[in-house]
């Protein structure tokens, strides 16, 4: 088992990577520190892992919400559903939230925990790769919104990450090339070499490679650990963390929410901000051309067909990342450095919506 630590001073806590974490009795003891568990999961993981993690837990009072699954449902509607089990089931403010899933599972766990009683224990079990390398790490919780994705929610930082590998032997290949996006992000933010590692590795984790995914997760979660230790509420360099997500969220908002996959969306999104980095001359053409590349061996998409670059630009604008009327966007210097800027000529963010939208 590899033990990480998100440090955050008295709420640090661990992130926990390996097999067979789900049935580690001694393990979920020190790690779900409460007796009444609200077990959150979707139709899909539930059948899958419920029962092992249940297992896991012992003899606890286990209130079970299972939600359906997929984006579309990331909803307010969904949220007031699940906030109706802790509610009917009279649990305390001492019970703990037990996030079972993929990325969504765990967005609105997390904000029901942060909601309930203004704020019970909350812990996420992912088993997705994206979820496992970046959703489940740094408290970031929320649901989706018309006009636009994770706009209402809230920080609140899970007690501990336990990530079962296990559970990506389940995963279907597009939930998995879906996750790739967010770990080949983590090459193009802030580490060159684990970049290098992933252009010749990509196809033993596309076979679902044990210790090649392990890897990957444990590195994605070191450099996401840290930047979370450092900027937890994403006044600065956090913002990194989100290179092709104002354009992925654009995307998903657009084509309505589930039509992509986040990781999808995300892919095409870095693509398009690593193109815009070089539109402005900061990237070279050769890092732009390793970028797509390994974004092409992965699977993922590399434009988005159907949407309007002026819808997109629309979607755009109600970013989060938005301040004083201006986009502001995470561009690449070079694969490996990026950083967080308003200031472009608007020219060119038009000329890369053209490129890669319509």
């Amino acid at each position: 088992m590899n033990v990480l630590t998100v440090a955050l001073a008295e709420r640090s806590y661990p992130i926990l990577i390996g097999p067979g974490l789900l049935e580690d009795a001694a393990l979920l003891s020190r790690h779900v520190p409460a007796g009444d568990v609200l077990l959150v999961s979707n139709t899909t993981v539930a059948p899958l892992y419920a029962g092992r993690l249940k297992q896991g837990l012992g003899d606890r009072r286990i209130v079970e919400a299972i939600l359906p699954d997929g984006e579309s449902y990331k909803t307010m509607d969904t949220f007031t559903r699940l906030l109706d089990v802790p509610m009917a089931n009279r649990l305390a403010r001492d019970c703990v939230v037990v996030a079972l899933g993929g990325g969504v599972v765990g967005d609105m766990a997390g904000f029901a925990a942060a909601c309930y009683q203004r704020g019970v224990t909350f812990v996420q079990v992912p088993t997705t790769l994206l979820a496992q390398v970046d959703s489940s790490v740094g408290g970031k919780t929320g649901v989706n919104h018309p006009g636009g994705k994770n706009m209402i929610g809230a920080f609140h930082q899970p007690v501990a990450v336990i990530a079962d590998t296990d559970t990506l032997s389940t995963l279907p290949p597009r939930e998995l090339r879906a996750g790739l996006a967010e770990v080949i992000k983590y090459g193009l933010i802030h580490d060159a070499a684990f970049f290098d590692w992933l252009e010749v590795n990509i196809d033993h984790l596309l076979a679902g490679n044990a210790a090649a995914l392990t890897h990957a997760i444990r590195r994605s979660c070191e450099i996401k650990a840290a930047i979370v230790g450092r900027d937890e509420r994403e006044s600065g360099e956090r913002a990194l963390l989100n290179l092709g997500h104002t354009f992925g969220h654009a995307i998903e908002s657009a084509a309505g929410y589930g039509t992509w996959l986040h990781g999808e969306a995300v892919g095409a999104g870095m693509l398009m901000a690593a193109g815009m980095s070089r539109e402005l001359g900061n990237l070279s053409d050769a890092d732009l051309a390793r970028v797509r590349a390994l974004l092409h061996r992965a699977n993922l998409p590399l434009s988005a067909p159907g949407i309007s670059p002026s819808t997109a630009l629309e979607y755009m604008k109600m970013d989060k990342k938005v301040q004083s009327g201006r986009i502001r966007l995470v561009l690449m210097k070079r694969i490996g450095q990026a950083y967080v800027t308003p200031d472009y000529p608007a020219a060119a963010l038009q000329a890369t919506l053209e490129a890669y939208f319509g």
